[in-house]
């Protein structure tokens, strides 16, 4: 035996929207907050096969800004890919193209001996570098608690992380895939005493 419910417009309205609102819910839930981190991450890929005596503070530079910068990361390309960062082992100053360095856009980095020679930090230049690909222009003077303060700090210093101000700059750069549509400066930026 059936038996029939009489619930008339409004009831049956009410009828509806209960059936249709956990549809609605489910399709209206906001999107997990380590989903939207991980779409919002933007990979820069960058070779050093021709910074030959730099690779331990390359390494070191990359992984300060990777766990100090949340949607931008630096990886190492692989063999015979293409990178959008260049990085190169000469024996003048260090330089760098100022950016921020989109995906499949084209920096470089200079990674000089002569800073070296003169008595700065390895790691500290490798990462200061990367900084201006990351679109950080010079802080010159500053305390060696800022990492784009370069030469200027000294050579005792060996401060290889950005400080806030540094970290937030960066962020902005690329907050929302930001670096595909803000021009990448392009000024080579030589870090000389």
């Amino acid at each position: 035996m059936v038996h029939y419910i009489r619930l008339g417009i409004a009831g049956t309205a009410a009828a509806v929207a209960m059936t249709l609102a956990p549809a609605a819910n489910a399709l209206s839930a906001p999107e997990p907050a380590a989903a939207k981190k991980a779409s919002a991450v933007v990979t820069l890929r960058y070779d050093d096969s021709r910074a030959g005596g730099w690779e331990a503070a390359i390494a070191a530079g990359v992984a300060s800004w990777n766990s100090n910068v949340d949607n931008v990361k630096l990886v190492e390309a692989a063999p015979g890919t293409r990178a959008e960062i260049q990085i190169v082992a000469t024996s003048g100053w260090p330089q760098a193209t100022l950016g921020p360095v989109r995906p499949g856009g084209r920096a470089q980095v200079q990674l000089g001996q002569q800073a070296v020679t003169d008595g700065h930090d390895k790691t500290r230049i490798a990462a200061h570098e990367l900084g201006h690909n990351l679109g950080l222009p010079d802080t010159k003077p500053g305390p060696c608690s800022q990492l784009m303060s370069g030469s200027s700090a000294g050579t005792s210093c060996k401060n290889a992380v950005p400080d806030a101000a540094e970290q937030a700059r960066v962020e902005s750069a690329y907050r929302n895939g930001a670096a595909a549509r803000i021009p990448t400066d392009g000024r080579m930026l030589v870090d000389a005493r």
